[in-house]
């Protein structure tokens, strides 16, 4: 099967050029280049330039319309990565719709959870009609019967519907392009309304000076599409770049993480991204990977987002993959959120991961961000990555709890500005008013700090586990944790719980596959005392059953459910509170 091209020979490139969606893609429609479709085993199985996708889109366009959907309506779908997702995106463009796209049932805790969550977002947004593949009909329709969506249907059955009276309406430059749901890794996800403009300009700003992207750029994608990275930096954005694009679905990914090398070699891929953990996947798989089995020489930008940034995985995938020709160079930190479309700052391009190393007893008690340097010295160190310098026309302010801003490398609260903010969360005032208590400006809930100019992102306010005067960040304790080797990344959760007038004590809640008694004993000596080594606090060690974490929609740890869990008792011991006291005992004694 022929891919896209990677170039358009008679279609000048303009990168984000554009007042809307519909004429980015209108213009994308007169070249070559599109969106490609890998099998589970990273063989082509479907191709579309974008000129296909617009005669697609037009078409059911044309049908919406007459199914007599108000302009302005909002359309629920479930964003898998398939053609028709993309098609029925575009085509609510043309008829003067909202899409929402909703996720796919990752991590949301069985099909029960899932249909109750996919209820609730389509109440929180209103929708009018619901759209999904036959596989997933069933959940979307009990769904939309739980909120009265009567309006449902899969892509076939929209595509069969009669397109008579039906017209063309486009959404304008003043008018909303999508709803895109936060993560929701504390409460059920809010609807971030996006405007066409904030799209544009983030669009822009991600393509002219993120990536600057240029011709002969190709991106490969695994991101999932309901979430503000997969949907803005690897659908939209290339679209409004005419940039071609590869995709494998995220599942594959899950499953065989080296088929996302294997694609960027096979078809020269230049641009990809993914969180840390993307990185980590393929590293443990990397045992199979025999010197110079893939090119990943034309990799310019390797872009890492959507969560904390690990620069110890960085920095062995850069020396496991350097006889493949990869370049660790090309490793582009960045920061960005839903509430601001997707983007705020990058890093520079051709600079790798660059890192700030600072004194944590001050960072602790003073929250300051004292740099250290040299090697070998004596104070407990914390290394943070550098998320690089604001989008062009946008801002960052670090300011403290009163609202005041903040000098360099003090930690505080993360402020953002710029065409790119959202209009705020839809039909939720309360929220909003909350999330920006002052104009223009959005409270992003993260803590950080700056340094020569560059953001350095510390955690989330929320997470944050105070204990006697000193700021503990939990992904410290947990990436200390999973150094163990009976330990596996992503199954360990910590928190503070109140203890009353003690004030607060830290739980470490993790994953354990050990069915001996006594070889669990031994984990959890090794746990609390890797914990009182690392961050010199003692832990509440507690050992459940494997899946027992909650992950939000965008694959994020959510540590504000675990705390719930544990408190409600929903997260259990695998041993008896006995044991486990004397396990802990034990742990404390040998410190």
């Amino acid at each position: 099967m022929q891919l896209t091209t990677t170039s358009n020979d008679n279609l000048p490139l303009r990168v984000g050029a554009f007042e809307t969606l519909v004429e980015g893609l209108d213009y994308a429609a007169r070249g070559a280049t599109g969106f490609n479709f890998f099998s589970e085993r990273g063989k082509p199985s479907l191709s579309l330039t974008y000129r296909e996708i617009r005669e697609r889109a037009l078409d059911l366009a044309l049908r919406f319309s007459a199914s007599r959907l108000g302009r302005g309506a909002r359309v629920a779908m479930i964003a898998e990565t398939r053609p028709e997702f993309m098609v029925a995106f575009f085509a609510c463009q043309y008829a003067g719709l909202v899409p929402v796209p909703l996720p796919l049932s990752v991590n949301l805790g069985g099909r029960e959870a899932y249909v109750t969550r996919l209820a609730a977002m389509m109440k929180r947004a209103h929708v009018s009609a619901a759209i999904t593949s036959d596989d997933l009909f069933p959940m979307l329709d009990e769904a939309a019967g739980q909120v009265g969506v009567d309006c449902v249907g899969t892509y076939e059955d929209f595509a069969a519907l009669s397109y008579a009276g039906g017209e063309i309406r486009p959404l304008g430059k003043e008018d909303p392009a999508y709803i895109q749901f936060s993560s929701g890794s504390t409460s059920l996800p809010r609807g971030v309304m996006v405007s066409q403009r904030s799209i544009m300009a983030n669009a822009r700003g991600i393509g002219q000076h993120g990536l600057q992207l240029r011709a002969g750029d190709r991106a490969t994608s695994w991101l999932p599409l309901y979430h503000d990275m997969g949907l803005v930096g690897f659908c939209l954005t290339p679209a409004m770049a005419q940039i071609s694009v590869d995709y494998l679905a995220t599942t594959t990914f899950a499953r065989r993480p080296l088929l996302w090398l294997q694609t960027l070699s096979e078809r020269g891929g230049t641009i990809a991204f993914a969180p840390t953990f993307g990185y980590e996947l393929c590293l443990r798989r990397a045992a199979k990977v025999e010197p110079g089995q893939f090119d990943l020489s034309r990799w310019r930008v390797a872009g890492i987002g959507g969560e904390m940034v690990r620069a110890s995985v960085l920095e062995a995938f850069s020396e496991r993959f350097a006889d493949c020709g990869f370049d660790g160079k090309a490793f582009l930190p960045s920061y960005g959120l839903a509430e601001s479309t997707l983007a705020i700052s990058f890093s520079r391009l051709g600079e790798g991961v660059k890192t700030d190393t600072v004194d944590l007893e001050a960072a602790a008690k003073r929250d300051l961000a004292l740099p250290l340097h040299g090697q070998g010295t004596s104070q407990r160190a914390r290394t943070f990555v550098r998320c690089g310098t604001p989008l062009p026309e946008h801002r960052v302010e670090i300011r403290d709890t009163q609202g005041r801003v903040l000098p360099e490398r003090r930690i505080g609260r993360v402020y953002i500005t710029g065409p790119s903010l959202m209009e705020g969360y839809f039909r939720d005032t309360a929220a909003t008013k909350k999330a920006m208590p002052e104009a223009g400006w959005l409270d992003t809930g993260d803590l950080g700090y700056m340094a020569e100019g560059e953001l350095v992102i510390t955690g989330r306010s929320k997470d944050l586990i105070i204990i006697g005067g000193r700021n503990i960040w939990p992904q410290d304790l947990e990436w200390a944790v999973e150094t163990l080797d009976r330990v596996r990344a992503g199954d360990v959760a910590a928190f503070g719980v109140s203890d009353g007038d003690e004030g607060e004590r830290v739980v470490l809640v993790v994953e354990c596959r050990l069915k001996d008694a006594s070889e669990r004993m031994l984990l959890r000596r090794e746990i609390a005392a890797i914990v009182q080594r690392s961050s010199g606090v003692a832990c509440d060690v507690v050992l459940t059953r494997p899946n027992t974490l909650t992950f939000t929609s965008s694959g994020k740890l959510s540590r504000a459910a675990a705390k719930a869990d544990y408190l409600s008792e929903r997260i259990s011991d695998l041993d008896s509170d006995a044991e486990q006291e004397a396990a802990y005992a034990l742990a404390v004694g040998a410190e």
